[in-house]
């Protein structure tokens, strides 16, 4: 029986593995190597060597409804994307609702992480830590949970462009970047066109003399708000959505969407226009950088070639002069040093994980690591739910295919993936946001039965199948199952609303022909639902009319129709 439990990190997948660990009855033991909670989004003046480093201005890229823990939602007064400040704020909040302090050591360095010998009959690790004084220590735990992150060992390719050796300026990686200071006045180059390097570019280019961004493939670029300005993800991660996804033609859905960000901007003329499709890949997500473009702060450029004396050559033959700082934006090295090496069985060194969570290569699956994947929506409710589902496996309540099988998935999806990614690593990463969520909810035993949320409570269902897919649609039901999940859900909009609410504005009357269009959408969303998802969950249905129909009566009630309305 697995009682004790060590939590390698105390960051936002720790905090959640504490937290769900002592919901299972487990006893969990948290080591932090910082002085603080927080991992990631704990921002430090200084650089410390195998930690993690941010920059002073990040702000999260998803919304606060999309990326809170399930069963605690962020303060309505938050705004709906955090400055890395107030989301530490928002961790300390959690940590204090459930005690989960308490549980941590601070300064405290994991060594490493070994099978015990009788692991095959027991599944047991024994694990040396060293505190601040330097004093090592032996544990013997029953499970062990990785959640120190990906993001310590920076990659820094300068060795591969000729000329580096003699380059006058300065040449670092994002992970060293802090704030825009240094590069007051001159000429920079960013290199890598992820988020973070889209961030960084922007940021420098309101400082710098001039500001150079560089790409190997250009990318698509979205901002974080939709229609309305309402956040963007709780508009395009739904449900409906991902049914629809699903559906229709790959080549509509990329053609529909390329127009309309072109519409807004011009992706070739902006020379931002990339090799791939729109959905094939994941876009740079940030709302300043075409107006950098357009006011010529920020110049796009091709892949680096080479460095000569003070300048810099592009791929194209352009050369760039007097350039005091290249900033690599360029990933990180997943490295988990205190692991046993034979968990990095990859064909290129790389972990092997079934389900971006457990190594198959173990007799008994008593350790999971947890948030090294990528995926096109929010990262903290996929970690929250790969926390449920390992704990339950560890309980021994849910079980893990046999080896043969979780390696022939793991291939399968990897050669999927690489249609998009052909870097097999970075293939191997991906996984899609909801699928892969109700995957591991359906092993957990909490996947939203959308049948019977139809027929029982029809207006939660169309928030849960036509809204934004939030977390607490996961706290419904099942093991884990929280009370304010429904009023949650319910309100989500309330609190995306609730930090706009600075000054008093006239409300725009609804009209009687918006409340028919609300009913319509809500009954023909019903039908298709049932069509699509009837086959052996739900009585035909004609059989069921009468009391969809009944429930689709009080959930215009609820909502404050009237039959004057009608």
């Amino acid at each position: 029986m697995v009682r004790r439990v060590a939590v390698v990190g105390a960051g936002s997948s720790g905090l959640a593995c504490i937290k769900i660990c002592l919901d299972e009855g487990l006893e969990p033991v948290c080591f932090e190597s910082s002085d603080d909670i927080g991992g990631l989004w704990k921002f430090k003046e200084s650089l410390e060597p195998e930690r993690t480093s941010i920059y002073r201005s990040l702000v999260a890229n998803t919304s606060k409804e999309m990326m809170c823990f399930s069963d605690f939602p962020m303060p309505a007064h938050f705004p709906n994307f955090l400055h890395n400040s107030m989301l530490q704020q928002y961790f300390r909040l959690y940590a204090e609702h459930f005690d989960l302090l308490r549980y941590i050591h601070f300064q405290t360095t994991v060594k490493s992480v070994a099978q015990r010998p009788d692991f095959p009959q027991t599944g047991q690790w024994d694990v040396v830590t060293i505190n601040k004084d330097g004093e090592e220590k032996e544990h013997i735990f029953d499970a062990v949970m990785v959640c120190s992150g990906h993001y310590t060992h920076p990659f820094l390719p300068v060795s591969d462009f000729p000329g580096h050796e003699t380059f006058s300026g300065r040449c670092f990686h994002s992970w060293e970047y802090k704030d825009p200071d240094s590069c007051k006045g001159k000429r920079v180059l960013v290199v890598g066109i992820g988020n973070s390097g889209g961030d960084i570019a922007v940021e420098i280019s309101r400082f710098a003399d001039k500001t150079f961004f560089s790409t190997r493939q250009g990318t698509w670029v979205i901002g974080r708000m939709s229609s309305s300005g309402l956040p963007l993800d709780m508009i395009a991660i739904t449900r409906l959505n991902s049914i629809l996804m699903f559906l229709l033609p790959k080549t509509l859905v990329n053609w529909t969407a390329e127009r309309a960000l072109n519409h807004r901007y011009d992706h070739t003329l902006y020379a931002l226009k990339p090799k791939h499709r729109l959905m094939d890949k994941r876009p740079l997500i940030n709302d300043d950088l075409p107006g950098r473009i357009l006011i010529g702060k920020l110049v796009m450029k091709p892949s680096l070639r080479e460095f000569k004396g003070s300048a810099v050559v592009f791929e194209d033959g352009t050369v760039e002069e007097n350039i005091a700082a290249v900033i690599f934006c360029t990933g990180y090295i997943a490295n988990f040093p205190f692991l046993p090496p034979v968990l990095c069985g990859g064909p290129r060194g790389e972990f092997t994980l079934y389900k971006r969570v457990f190594p198959p290569s173990l007799q008994q699956p008593t350790l999971a690591v947890l948030g090294l994947f990528q995926t096109k929506g929010p990262i903290m409710p996929i970690v929250e739910m790969q926390a449920r589902w390992a704990v339950r496996v560890f309980k021994g309540l849910s079980r893990l295919p046999k080896k043969e099988k979780m390696l022939s998935i793991i291939e399968a999806e990897r050669k999927r993936n690489m249609k998009s990614y052909p870097c097999p690593r970075q293939a191997a990463l991906q996984v899609d946001y909801i699928p892969y969520l109700d995957f591991m909810a359906k092993e957990v035993g909490v996947r939203p039965n959308l049948m019977r949320l139809l027929l029982r409570d029809p207006g939660l269902w169309v928030k849960v199948f036509l809204g934004p897919c939030t977390p607490y649609q996961y706290r419904l039901s099942g093991p884990g199952q929280w009370a304010g999940a429904r009023q949650a859900i319910l309100s989500q909009w309330e609190r995306v609303t609730q930090p706009f609410r600075t000054r008093a504005v006239p409300e725009p009357q609804t009209g009687r022909f918006t409340l028919y269009s609300v009913w319509l959408i809500a009954l023909a969303g019903s039908v298709m639902t049932a069509v699509l998802l009837s086959k052996s969950e739900m009585m035909p249905v004609m059989q069921s009319a009468a009391l969809l129909l009944d429930r689709c009566r009080i959930f215009l009630r609820d909502v404050g129709f009237t039959s004057e309305g009608l």
